[in-house]
């Protein structure tokens, strides 16, 4: 709650009219203070009573590609027993402000009001809550409350068609590693039997010498296991327009490009970040891939040496698609030194205005443009 400047002056002129009456026995001044001093009082009292509405917010859709239209309809509804709502509320959206008319809402009625959702950026595109502001018929007080949730609208990286997905690997126990684009069944270890498991899968050695039944659990070691590491340090991407960087916007499409057509096929896909993500951002209702890709920001923190060595050490699939932009062709030798533990190495390298020297760490580089260019390139480099 604040005071208007209308209001100051009133409460000003009423501390003076009050002081001059009683300095000078004026009874008529001492009565026009009191007046203008309880007319304030009046005022914040009338602003303070908070009126009861209802806000309910529906996003249409509430995850959406970047450029596609999506929209927020808010249903507010005066569950007040007596009295309109005479308000002025705003509903925030992003960085815009959308006025919502609450003039004279009767109890049990309500009102709609919708509108788009500005898509043109990738990102999380915060929605509320309503903020209403009350007055007092003179304009001496203003209050403002904010009433419902903010809903989240997750606004993706553009998904270009990729034509297909890497071909998995097979890993023997003679060290070969085979090309295996269907996948194969090995033994992982045995657990004790339970109702419904099949008795062909019994291991009746084993469940012989401990004395109850233990069966065989499988595991599909050579399905194609993809890995994407996108380089979200500042350090990697320089240049910036308005905070922007065009650079770091193709690696997030190129990396929804991916993810998409790995789960198109059906395969396991991991996401990681050179730079982690601050908690908050994990902690927003992200669900999947997509909706970290249209959290995630540029940091300051983090080196591809680090992460080389987290992927070193955890050997997280059998493919590795690095995704970085101008200014990480400087630490392509940690990503080719991961070569060994990922048989299928491929960077893309995005916005750089030189082509990346031929052969650079021993890596299959791809230099492109955009997302749209790395996906063009994309059929040229799947056979790494």
């Amino acid at each position: 709650m604040w005071i208007t400047a209308r209001g100051i002056g009133l409460l000003v002129a009423a501390v003076v009219l009050a002081g001059a009456g009683f300095r000078f026995a004026y009874p008529e001044l001492t009565l026009l203070g009191v007046a203008a001093g309880g007319a304030v009082a009046v005022a914040a009292v009338t602003a303070a009573r908070r009126p009861r509405l209802q806000v309910r917010r529906e996003a249409d859709p509430d995850r959406v590609g970047r450029g596609d239209p999506a929209a927020m309809t808010v249903t507010v509804r005066n569950a007040g027993r007596w009295g309109a709502a005479n308000l002025l509320a705003t509903d925030r959206c992003g960085d815009r402000v959308v006025p919502v008319p609450v003039l004279r809402l009767r109890p049990g009625t309500d009102t709609v009001v919708r509108y788009d959702v500005p898509t043109v950026r990738r990102g999380v595109v915060p929605v509320g809550p309503l903020r209403v502001t009350r007055r007092d018929p003179l304009g001496l007080v203003v209050l403002a409350r904010s009433y419902g949730d903010s809903v989240p609208v997750w606004v993706y990286p553009r998904i270009h068609p990729l034509s297909a997905v890497p071909t998995g690997v097979g890993r023997s126990l003679d060290g070969r590693v085979d090309a295996v684009p269907h996948g194969s069944i090995t033994f992982d270890s045995l657990r004790e039997y339970v109702v419904g498991d099949e008795l062909r899968r019994v291991h009746w050695r084993t469940s012989a010498r401990v004395g109850e039944l233990m069966v065989r659990e499988n595991v599909d070691t050579s399905l194609p296991r993809i890995v994407v590491l996108v380089d979200n340090r500042l350090a990697a991407h320089p240049d910036r327009v308005d905070g922007v960087a065009e650079s770091f916007e193709s690696v997030c499409e190129a990396a929804a490009s991916v993810v998409a057509a790995a789960v198109r096929e059906d395969l396991p896909v991991v996401l990681l970040f050179v730079a982690a993500p601050p908690a908050d951002v994990e902690d927003d209702g992200a669900v999947g891939p997509l909706d970290r890709l249209a959290a995630v920001s540029l940091q300051i923190e983090g080196t591809v040496q680090q992460a080389a060595a987290r992927l070193r050490r955890d050997r997280l699939g059998d493919t590795l698609v690095v995704l970085t932009g101008p200014g990480g062709r400087e630490d392509l030798g940690h990503v080719g030194a991961l070569r060994g533990a990922y048989p299928s190495v491929v960077v893309g390298v995005f916005g750089a205005a030189e082509a990346t020297p031929p052969g650079a760490a021993g890596l299959v580089v791809v230099d492109a443009a955009d997302g749209a260019a790395f996906a063009a390139e994309w059929d040229g480099v799947r056979r790494w």
